[in-house]
């Protein structure tokens, strides 16, 4: 059309300048609105309308407001396309002095504006001043929309809201906008934001239209309820019925059943699906790599971890926050600590977490020490330790005997912090003083603890009993450890192997006796090991598993090697009963 000489005019610069904004190019953008100024078109409202809504999806609000600003007419098109322009870019200041110029200027907002508003405070996440604000619209009579309705559902779910978000799904409902794909789908968020799953499956099966953002709610909110098998099988569910590439999983779906799988401690599930992720040709966000490299630190897989490490660098993700606590975490967690600082060091924004996960390298590695050094250069490069960096450097004051270094930390984090200990920090407390055989401190920790403690304190305290063979201690407690209310196999075990060290076999067979009563099991042990970019998993007593033979012939050929060597093992707390054995009087 401009090779033949033809202009535009007031009815195709607006198709032109719409296809620009789509195609989020500020060349081809800059060149119409120079096209719109030769033709002189500049003072056609609808045509500078579509320019401000142009530079608004270019993200460049300040050519948007200079335009606006120029305009020498403006209609409450204008006005709202502003307001949803600085929406779009998250400036809610923004957005908040047009309606306020709006207003000045005698227009009165509509229902456009009132919803640009809200999703301005949603995105910005400005969730209780949205509620405010959707409330003064309801009591204002303001016609409220299906987007705003939508809007509404989503800041719900955030605020964990829920009552309210059921409230709006019943005005959804009445106001007939539950066939809206876009309030279905923030429904099934609402629903399996609060755990409720059946809900959610409820809305996505009354679903006659479901788009990817519909599959991606269920999965999701299955992944975050826990239910890691069950959002695996809609993964696979949605990799059958997908006809389209718009249907099918995208980086989303997967991302969210892998970091299910790892927060769950299933490592090894996860990796699996993260290679048949690599296997359907989805490039992996920063997301999925940080659940990724969580997984390889949990199972100290460093070989996988290093390649994932060599992925990073490929595609230029080196310096995302997210991604770079990853591999400080991974390197840490794996013993590598100077990889792990090197990576610490070369990070620009560091953030707690970058803290967070040295502390924690450190003080599980055993080096106490260090730990401490690194907080106190955490707290003069101006970060504020959160209840997370306590228990870190409580853990590291653990592992190290750091006994009077670990009071000193606790009282601070009270004192100095304002934090409100948890059953984590606790539960470090006697492990503390526990491993250090300070156990009457200990107790009395428990005894002045505001909240009951739960079965990770009660172990602590036993384990050390174990430890230093104190069958008096373990005895006072024992009664909490059976206590109906702590129905976890651990602890049974633990005092029952106490018992059997002492010689004291009826206790111990009482114990075990108890424990079955209950319905409880012990859980055999894992191990992992990496073979060539491979995590093998080892479970205790097992003869299921492939090469178990050759392992076992290896294991005696070593037992034998440390007996002529004089190393013995200490078999002190071995119960009277092999590992087989004990693994079958458990599950009986």
């Amino acid at each position: 059309m401009r090779n033949q000489g033809i202009f535009g005019d007031v009815f195709t610069f607006p198709l032109v300048i719409r296809a620009c904004a789509f195609l989020r190019s500020s060349y081809l953008g800059k060149n119409i609105h120079n096209h719109v100024l030769q033709t002189g078109n500049q003072n056609r409202v609808h045509v500078v309308n579509e320019l401000l809504g142009m530079y608004a999806k270019l993200g460049k609000m300040d050519v948007a407001r200079h335009l606006f600003d120029k305009m020498c007419e403006r209609n409450k098109i204008s006005w709202n396309m502003m307001i949803s322009g600085f929406t779009l870019n998250y400036d809610c200041d923004g957005a908040f002095e047009m309606l306020e110029r709006m207003e000045l200027e005698g227009l009165e907002p509509d229902d456009v504006t009132w919803t640009s508003l809200l999703s301005s405070y949603a995105r910005c996440g400005w969730n209780q001043e949205a509620l405010k604000l959707f409330d003064s619209m309801r009591m204002g009579g303001i016609r409220v929309s299906a987007e705003a309705l939508a809007v509404m559902l989503s800041v719900c779910a955030d605020l964990v809201a829920f009552n309210k978000g059921k409230l709006i799904h019943v005005y959804v409902v009445k106001c007939g906008f539950e066939r809206y794909l876009f309030v279905k789908n923030a429904l099934i968020c609402l629903y399996g934001k609060h755990g409720n799953v059946d809900d959610a499956r409820n809305v996505f099966l009354e679903m006659d239209n479901k788009n990817i953002v519909s599959w991606n709610g269920l999965i999701i909110s299955y992944a975050e309820a826990g239910l890691c098998d069950e959002a695996s099988a809609i993964l696979s569910q949605l990799e059958r019925s997908g006809n389209s590439s718009a249907m099918r999983p995208n980086v989303i779906s997967w991302s969210a059943v892998i970091g299910a799988f790892v927060s769950q401690g299933q490592g090894e599930e996860s990796l699996d699906l993260f290679r048949k992720m690599q296997l359907a040709n989805i490039m992996a966000n920063s997301v999925t790599i940080s659940s990724v490299l969580s997984a390889c630190a949990e199972l100290v897989a460093l070989n996988l971890g290093r390649e994932i490490h060599g992925h990073v660098v490929r595609a230029l993700m080196s310096k995302n926050i997210l991604v770079a606590n990853g591999l400080v975490n991974m390197y840490a967690k794996c013993g590598c600590l100077k990889e792990g600082h090197f990576i610490f060091e070369k990070i620009e924004g560091k953030d707690t977490i970058s803290w967070n996960s040295m502390i924690t390298g450190y003080g599980m590695n055993g080096y106490g020490e260090k730990a401490l050094t690194t907080f106190h250069e955490m707290i003069e490069a101006g970060f504020q330790p959160d209840g997370v960096t306590f228990i870190a450097i409580l853990s590291a004051c653990s592992h190290s005997g750091l006994v009077a270094n670990g009071r000193k930390f606790f009282d601070m984090m009270i004192r100095d912090f304002g934090i409100k200990p948890q059953m984590e920090h606790y539960a470090c407390m006697i492990d503390l003083l526990g491993r250090a055989g300070i156990l009457q401190e200990a107790i009395d920790i428990i005894k002045g603890m505001p909240m009951e403690p739960n079965v990770c304190v009660w172990g602590a305290l036993l384990n050390s009993c174990q430890m230093h063979k104190n069958t008096k201690v373990a005895e006072q407690i024992a009664s909490q450890i059976l206590s109906p209310d702590l129905n976890e196999t651990g602890g049974y075990m633990l005092l029952s192997n106490i018992y059997s060290a002492s010689g004291r076999w009826e206790d111990s067979a009482r114990v075990r006796i108890s424990a079955r009563t209950k319905g409880l099991k012990k859980i055999p042990g894992h191990s992992w090991i990496e073979v060539e970019k491979k995590v093998y998993m080892f479970s205790a007593g097992s003869t299921m598993q492939l090469g178990f033979e050759e392992v076992y012939c290896v294991l005696d050929e070593l037992a034998l090697q440390m007996e002529s060597e004089n190393h013995t093992s200490d078999d002190s707390f071995v119960e009277e009963d092999g590992e087989e054995e004990q693994l079958a009087l458990w599950a009986q």
